[in-house]
């Protein structure tokens, strides 16, 4: 990795002095060995001024790499909108009509319609088409270049229509199979394609795809699909049945990527709207509702300790137990929090099943919740010289409220996905607040009871 970053450190500085001279055939040649996840990273350590001229002068095919693969903070679409109508239209050409979708699906309408107005008519036409569907549904993620043969032909006559639609740049991996008006029947594996007798009939060898998704499948879904069967790539059909697209396993990388970073940031309690290389006044708008949030439910749990102020005078060594209740209380609840989404995430389940992770949690905390009870009290009794007495009630407010953080770290991300809310978004608050009520009220309620009688 840092070979890498050393080479596109060269490559930088060169483009860099190419650009000042203004000498763009000897650009050409200093990229031409860059791969295109690293033409992204090049131009996003530009200027605003240098990647105009970069974008401008360096070769459609990489500028339009270099476009396709830079983060969505960078804006590419307002890139390609900022160049002439022409060199825009250009680049639009040399991308794949997913990726310039991505692109332009950034931009307002008015922008957008400014850039496809120099595309060609039905290069244009596909990428509004595409533009019409959810950012985050199957349609969104498609691409239309599919390659596709009818169940009429026979496998040579297919060989020659694969022939007739493949182009130089056209990854292909599985072979679709419709009807004459269009609706998907299946695929053909291009090995049992090219090995079967040039009279068979494509119906004979067509088969069961193992997974086909419609246009408004949620991307999340998409990439479960794939990732279940390990395919390379699956057919997108419309409402009728009729195959309008296909999703490569590259696409998902991404999808899978975007989800993965969306959970961290909502197990975190940041909104998900915050990039991960935002700006500050980004960053503090994304995250203040949240401190917000966990003001009010951190709130009731100062409430209990105010109730109870009189005990924690009478017996200040609670003070010192108190962090130790709650902060266990609320680990044990994150360890079955980060399983249960995890398996949520992960496993397609009966209602059965997932609801038995609650039951799993409620046993584990029972076990571990006595193990580290006992721990602690005989800490608090022989270290801090408390009694036996205080240790009991360090042992039952322990392993009450390690039982309580199993119990909710499963039960409330479980409850969340069985009423259609995200268990990644709001999980983390409500098992912070229940786990530091409940390990405050079970301490200070139970010397209240035991050591003040």
């Amino acid at each position: 990795m840092s070979d890498r970053t050393d080479q596109l450190e060269q490559v930088l500085i060169q483009v860099q002095q190419l650009l000042a001279a203004q000498d763009y055939q000897g650009l050409s040649v200093a990229l031409e060995p860059v791969h295109a996840s690293d033409m992204a990273d090049l131009v996003e350590r530009l200027d605003d001024v240098q990647r105009l001229a970069l974008l401008q002068h360096m070769p459609p095919d990489l500028a339009a790499d270099a476009l396709a693969e830079m983060e969505d903070v960078e804006r590419p679409g307002e890139l390609l909108l900022q160049l002439k109508p022409e060199r825009a239209a250009e680049i639009v050409h040399e991308m794949a009509d997913d990726d310039a979708a991505d692109v332009i699906g950034e931009l307002e309408p008015a922008q957008q319609a400014r850039v496809l107005s120099a595309v060609r008519d039905q290069e244009a036409a596909e990428i509004e088409e595409l533009l019409t569907y959810p950012e985050e549904s199957a349609g969104g993620l498609m691409t239309r270049e599919v390659l596709s043969v009818s169940t009429r032909l026979t496998a040579a006559e297919a060989i020659a229509e694969i022939r007739r639609q493949a182009h130089e740049d056209f990854d292909f991996y599985t072979i679709f199979v419709v009807d004459p008006d269009g609706t998907f029947r299946g695929v053909v594996a291009l090995r049992d394609l090219v090995i079967a007798d040039p009279d068979t009939p494509i119906e004979t060898i067509t088969e069961e795809p193992l997974a086909v998704v419609t246009v408004d499948t949620d991307q999340e879904e998409v990439g479960k699909a794939l990732s279940r069967y390990n395919i390379a790539s699956m057919g997108v059909v419309d409402s009728l049945g009729r195959l309008v697209g296909r999703i490569t396993f590259d696409d998902v990388i991404d999808v899978v990527e975007a989800e993965a970073t969306e959970d961290i940031f909502r197990f975190a309690a940041v909104s998900d709207e915050e990039e991960v290389r935002g700006g500050t006044i980004d960053a503090i708008r994304s995250r203040l509702p949240w401190l917000f949030v966990n003001l009010v439910t951190a709130s009731i749990g100062a409430m209990v300790v105010w109730h109870y102020q009189g005990t924690i005078e009478a017996i200040v060594a609670l003070a010192v137990a108190m962090p130790i209740i709650a902060g266990l209380g609320g680990n044990s609840g994150q360890q079955a929090l980060a399983v249960t989404i995890r398996r949520i995430a992960l496993s397609d389940e009966s209602r059965k099943e997932r609801w038995s992770v609650v039951r799993k949690e409620v046993t584990v905390g029972l076990v571990n919740g006595l193990v580290i009870g006992l721990v602690a009290a005989a800490v608090g009794h022989f270290l801090l010289d408390a009694g036996a007495m205080f240790g009991l009630v360090v042992l039952l407010a322990l392993w009450g409220n390690l039982i309580i953080g199993s119990f909710a770290g499963a039960f409330i991300p479980t409850f969340l996905e069985s009423v259609g809310v995200d268990p990644a978004a709001a999980s983390t608050v409500f098992l912070t607040a229940l786990t530091d009520t409940s390990g405050f009220f079970l301490l200070l309620s139970l010397a209240s009871a035991i050591l003040l009688q």
